[in-house]
């Protein structure tokens, strides 16, 4: 693993991916964060707000939110991601199409950066949850999925034609089975136990509940489950809680927080978030302890963060956040993301020369070849029905380097997938009688 190549109490300015990029693998031992949700409209700072300005859109679109490395790099490197957002572009719209784009380049570097031990909690609601949860399963692997834990409130609602949404959803993976979890870290008292049928033999939690030892499970508590409720918890909105209140628009309670903080980290342990927003999470780690990292785009966060330290954590500790608008520099390998499944062999990231946009391949060779297939050799009228691959997969090490590109049509596409050559492919199709006449 390598060595954190960042202050302790750091927080970064500017758009959070290329901070991500700058912090070396393995070196973070959680990631907690409340990233938007698209839930296609805007939020704005409440009037009584000493968040001046705390006001973003959560609307996205191709056109404005995406760029075109990200789209390319995750069409080269990362099929199974591409495969959730277009089925988003297909069942929901494009707009989630983008937020799912926006996002997959993101989390696929919190994945990397996370140590063995590490994990995610990802906070969102019903608009994007099930789209995320497939994301995070093709990005750390179905396995490693641990909880999709809702956290239930109330509050004022008026709507007829359905129930009142009042839950949000944290999606809870780890890197590996190394991952830390310390459960006696968030017991919760128990509501009731059935000591009646204990004293008559019946045994109780996992057979071991007997009238002698009823004072101890009482004592100890229980692990939550995976629904946190206001009440139980202590857990209730923000708005409900004067004294946390900093005007934000997406606030949450630092007892959230706090239990995912205590359960999925362990003192002096790294945490980040890279969508700090009002810093709930770095005031959920300094109280337990941790150490901390946040990110930003909204320019007011430094002075939110420096303000809610000061109030939150009762001076415990004696020094500044520190602040900077430049990522840090790796001190690692410095590669980028990789897919979850990759080659064992270690690959070439960086090409020579000046990196091609997918646009810029397809014409290169539209010119030198015609609208035709590679493949099976047929010709077609329109390059739309025309996908750039690689000759040697990715997998097997293939750059990215126009040397490497081909135009297939779709069905050859598939018939190639990512173990065939173009050599083989042809072979394939001449076997099946596959080629055109």
């Amino acid at each position: 693993m390598a060595e954190p190549n960042f202050d302790n109490r750091t927080l970064f300015h500017g758009d959070n991916l290329a901070f991500l990029r700058g912090i070396n693998s393995e070196s973070i031992d959680l990631v907690a964060t409340d990233p938007p949700f698209n839930k296609g409209k805007d939020f704005h700072a409440t009037p009584d707000s000493l968040a001046a300005g705390a006001s973003f859109h959560d609307r996205w679109s191709w056109e404005r939110d995406v760029e075109g490395e990200w789209e390319d790099a995750i069409k080269d490197d990362w099929p199974a991601v591409q495969r959730v957002i277009e089925s988003a572009n297909a069942a929901w719209g494009r707009d989630m199409g983008a937020f799912l784009c926006y996002m997959g380049v993101r989390l696929l570097e919190m994945h990397r950066i996370l140590k063995p031990t590490g994990s995610l909690y990802l906070h969102c609601d019903p608009t994007a949850s099930h789209y995320l949860k497939a994301m995070l399963d093709a990005i750390f692997g179905r396995e490693n999925f641990r909880n999709d834990i809702v956290w239930c409130y109330t509050g004022p609602g008026n709507v007829t034609r359905w129930f009142p949404r009042k839950h949000d959803d944290l999606l809870f993976y780890v890197k590996s089975d190394e991952a830390a979890f310390n459960r006696d870290a968030v017991r919760i008292p128990y509501k009731q136990l059935n000591v009646q049928h204990a004293e008559e033999g019946g045994g109780g939690i996992g057979g071991d509940l007997t009238p002698d030892n009823v004072a101890d499970y009482r004592e100890k508590g229980k692990i939550p489950e995976d629904y946190w409720l206001e009440d139980r918890d202590g857990m209730s909105p923000v708005g409900r809680r004067p004294a946390e209140r900093t005007g934000y628009p997406t606030q949450k309670p630092i007892a959230l927080y706090r239990r995912i903080v205590e359960a999925s980290s362990s003192p002096g342990d790294i945490v980040l978030d890279p969508f700090c927003g009002c810093a709930t999470t770095l005031i959920a780690a300094e109280q337990a302890g941790r150490q901390w990292i946040g990110i930003d785009l909204w320019d007011e966060a430094l002075q939110t963060v420096r303000d809610r330290v000061e109030k939150e954590c009762q001076n415990l500790f004696g020094g500044d956040v520190f602040h900077s608008e430049v990522p840090p520099n790796r001190t690692d390998e410095g590669e980028n993301a990789a897919p979850p499944l990759k080659s064992k062999a270690k690959r070439r990231v960086a090409e020579p020369g000046k990196r091609q946009t997918r646009q810029e391949m397809m014409d290169i060779l539209i010119e030198e070849h015609g609208i035709t297939c590679q493949g099976c050799d047929r010709e077609f009228d329109d390059p739309r029905y025309l996908d750039l691959d690689h000759n040697t997969p990715r997998s097997q090490g293939g750059l990215n380097h126009i040397s490497n590109r081909l135009l297939l049509c779709g069905p050859c596409n598939r018939a190639k997938g990512d173990t065939l050559t173009l050599k083989g492919l042809r072979q394939l199709n001449a076997k099946n009688g596959w080629m055109a006449k």
